[in-house]
């Protein structure tokens, strides 16, 4: 059973781009999704304590775009040695 008393470090992981004047490549995508795998299945095996989903429409022109992402908020007991800040 997973308790919130027991995180003592949590990992903010953005996928997607939460600014309309740098977009996030899809390699910049893909990597930010490899790390939230690696953190929910590698040990130490990190917990999703909360979700941020944000949009943004744009107007470009005459056409609209909608700007996405999503924000992972990871709990560890503590900070895994091969996570970098």
């Amino acid at each position: 059973m997973f308790d919130l008393t027991d995180v003592g470090y949590i990992k903010r992981i953005v996928v997607g781009s939460t600014d309309p004047e740098k977009l996030a490549s899809e390699e910049e995508a893909r990597s930010a999704a490899d790390l939230l795998n690696r953190c929910l299945a590698g040990p130490p095996r990190g917990r999703i304590v909360g979700i941020e989903k944000t949009f943004n429409l744009l107007n470009i022109g005459e056409h609209q775009v909608v700007l996405q992402c999503m924000i992972y908020h990871v709990g560890f007991a503590r900070r895994p040695h091969w996570l970098q800040e």
